[in-house]
């Protein structure tokens, strides 16, 4: 079983794909903690905006890769600050991602997810859902998370 306990799988035997992520998540039944993480983007506590490049002109090239990279390394560090390091990114049961562009952006970010999520079977349920915009003009991706830690 894995850290955020076990994946419903509504076809088992589909080939893994380019997408993983689960139809269900089952909580893991024990004395646990249910650690919900609100919408985080790729800023960096320190102020830091990593996907984030700014030209002479005022304006940024936004990278999708790095953007999802920072936002999934900044939910394991709060879900580990929140639970004194007994729990991290492998224990999200479930994840709303939000995008600015479907087209262009899902591919990159999916491909980043996947670095993180090797198996249908170890990821989070998850929906993916493309929006006009998001609270700043630097962010291009935002994830909100539920995750369940042993205690």
């Amino acid at each position: 079983m894995y850290p955020n306990g076990q994946a419903y799988l509504a076809r088992p035997d589909a080939p893994e794909g380019s997408t993983r992520f689960p139809q269900a998540r089952l909580a893991p039944i024990s004395d646990h903690r249910t650690i919900y993480v609100s919408g985080t983007a790729c800023c960096r506590p320190d102020g830091t905006w990593p996907g984030v490049t700014e030209n002479s002109d005022g304006t940024w090239i936004l990278d999708i890769q790095q953007q999802t990279a920072a936002v999934l390394e900044n939910i394991d560090n709060i879900i580990k600050g929140a639970t004194d390091g007994k729990g991290g990114i492998h224990n999200l049961i479930d994840a709303v991602v939000y995008i600015l562009d479907m087209e262009s952006q899902y591919a990159g970010m999916n491909e980043e997810w996947n670095k993180v999520f090797k198996t249908r079977e170890s990821a989070p349920a998850r929906a993916t859902i493309g929006v006009r915009e998001l609270p700043d003009a630097r962010m291009i991706v935002e994830v909100k998370a539920v995750a369940v830690v042993d205690f």
